[in-house]
């Protein structure tokens, strides 16, 4: 489904990735590992056509991926490193507009990240880590196949941590796609692992 050859890009005049080549089928997983400024949060952003790459090309399913980049985006669900709520919208309000487009319950994506009980609750009231697992319930209800993960699990307890593997792991069984940048153990069987730096 996803396969990268000879990726290269820069950010401001530092060449920050080179020759990056991978290939993904359907339900397959890739782990981003490296030290701080390796490029993987460059890469991810890359592969969300938010960034041209400087060489190399992105397919999916054998087609230019970035060639028309509305219709990757509806591909594409990214969780950066920011968690992008609007703090006066209670829980349940923040996942009503994903939930619209999806189909999905908000109640049920609530329910999948154990905030089933906070629904009411204002985000700027949500502790970091109930903020977190509010921005993977968004992530929950789209529809698109390729997920793109900046350190999903910051200010994650073990808890959250194991729900959001369940969370990944029916992702993939339906035929989704997942990388993840990370520096730490992610619930994630079967990942291949692309070192960067």
């Amino acid at each position: 489904m996803l396969q990268a050859e000879g990726l290269a890009a820069f950010r401001g005049e530092r060449l920050v990735l080179r020759d990056v080549a991978f290939s993904l089928a359907a339900g397959g997983a890739l782990l981003l590992t490296g030290p701080n400024g390796s490029g993987k949060s460059t890469l991810l952003r890359l592969l969300a056509g938010l960034l041209r790459p400087a060489a190399g090309t992105l397919r999916w399913n054998g087609e230019d991926a970035l060639a028309d980049l509305p219709t990757h985006a509806r591909r594409v669900g990214y969780v950066g490193h920011l968690d992008a709520l609007k703090p006066g919208f209670t829980a349940a309000e923040n996942l009503a507009f994903a939930a619209r487009l999806s189909g999905g319950s908000v109640a049920d994506a609530l329910a999948g990240v154990g905030l089933e009980g906070l629904a009411d609750l204002p985000g700027r009231m949500l502790s970091a880590g109930q903020r977190r697992r509010l921005a993977l319930a968004r992530l929950g209800l789209t529809r698109a196949p390729l997920w793109l993960l900046d350190e999903p699990t910051l200010g994650l307890d073990d808890r959250s941590v194991g729900r959001f593997g369940g969370l990944m792991e029916a992702h993939r069984a339906g035929g989704g796609l997942v990388v993840a940048a990370t520096h730490l153990p992610l619930p994630l069987g079967r990942a291949a692992e692309l070192s960067l730096g």
